[in-house]
């Protein structure tokens, strides 16, 4: 079956028949959606038809913001606000709070969030799996894969019920966790430093010991927080006990947004395929006030200062600590910012409430002296 699809998608990317694919897209959130829709965008171009799983409460996704892709929504029992407090909940504490706690209370803290984003989880599932509206709607669609960032679950086990082929895309997960045991993408510890562990491939022996135990702490934490509940969950859709990495590992292709030269040297399987780059486009000319801008900065270059796409609002003080340092340097700078001005905004920095990266990236080299 696996080897049957294994290039189901490159296929699909490659052909410009007219007649196309008919691809199912699992929902996902902030910028895995932005990463997401170029590629989406490039499959239409190709001839193929684009349906996308749409909750009705989210904050990047809209289903009237591309009449390109055809949405499939459904409904969730959170509001947006109840989402966008656990964001800021999760964004305090790996902004400012991991910085005064200790691995133990870092692990607490955690494994609290982490309960909350699967709460979150099952109402997205909820929505899906358990609607017969929804899912009498997939069945009918006759789709030919289902293209999904694992980052929510519930892909694998959707396209098992619609016995359609399931392709991943993401970058990595928590110590490769997903990729390790789901995958089966052998990791060895003693030269494969894991996801997050901030370790290189060259580690004297207490690094290697460390990273083993990394690996470990992670996949315990993961199991009590994901795994366990996430199985009980699918064993109660499909009504028979039913593990959830299993199916995670029914994955035909994994899509690893990244490249090789980028990473450190590691095993990997046929299929996972490196993708990095996989969401750029051609630059489009920028806004004049912002060509402008740029421009200004001559030989100096400018830089591009961003938190993510999660990142809105950050204290006043560390804002103000944040572009006094900016100040200091001779490029002119582009920072992404949604707050109030800081009082110590340099000459060289100007505020946008949304940049765009692709297209100043395709037109200039960035450079920090």
């Amino acid at each position: 079956h696996s080897s049957l699809y294994a290039s189901v998608l490159l296929i699909l990317c490659m052909t410009s028949s007219a007649n196309g694919g008919n691809i199912l897209v699992w929902y996902t959130e902030a910028s895995h959606w932005i990463n997401m829709k170029p590629v989406l965008d490039t499959l239409i171009n190709r001839g193929h038809q684009v349906t996308v799983l749409t909750p009705s409460v989210s904050m990047f996704m809209k289903t009237n913001e591309s009449s390109r892709f055809r949405y499939e929504p459904f409904n969730v029992s959170f509001s947006l606000e109840a989402i966008e407090a656990y964001m800021e909940e999760f964004l305090h504490f790996s902004m400012y709070e991991m910085d005064q706690m200790n691995y133990l209370q870092i692990y607490i803290r955690f494994m609290e969030i982490m309960k909350t984003d699967f709460y979150f989880s099952l109402g997205y599932l909820d929505g899906v799996l358990k609607s017969d509206t929804v899912m009498k709607k997939l069945k009918e669609g006759k789709y030919d894969l289902l293209l999904a960032d694992p980052l929510y679950p519930g892909s694998d086990l959707t396209a098992e019920i619609l016995d359609i082929p399931l392709i991943f895309s993401l970058r990595f997960s928590l110590a490769n966790n997903w990729e390790r045991l789901c995958g089966q993408l052998p990791a060895p510890p003693s030269f494969v430093p894991a996801a997050m562990s901030k370790l290189t491939d060259q580690m004297n022996f207490s690094e290697r010991v460390w990273n083993l135990l990394f690996y470990a702490l992670q996949d315990i934490v993961l199991e009590k927080t994901f795994w366990k509940e996430l199985d009980e969950y699918y064993s109660e859709v499909k009504g028979t006990p039913t593990s959830a990495c299993e199916m995670m590992s029914r994955a035909d292709i994994w899509l690893m947004r990244t490249y090789w030269d980028f990473d450190f040297p590691h095993p990997f399987l046929p299929n996972f395929k490196f993708v990095g780059g996989i969401h750029c486009r051609p630059a489009k000319p920028l806004p004049e006030d912002m060509e402008e801008f740029v421009q200004s900065s001559g030989d100096n270059g400018v830089v591009v200062f961003t938190l993510g796409s999660m990142i809105n609002n950050i204290t006043t003080e560390k804002a103000n600590m944040i572009a006094s340092a900016l100040a200091q340097i001779p490029q002119k700078v582009l920072w992404r910012y949604r707050g109030e001005e800081p009082e110590t905004l340099g000459a060289n920095t100007r505020i946008y409430n949304w940049i765009p990266q692709n297209d100043l990236l395709g037109k200039y080299i960035f450079s920090v002296k």
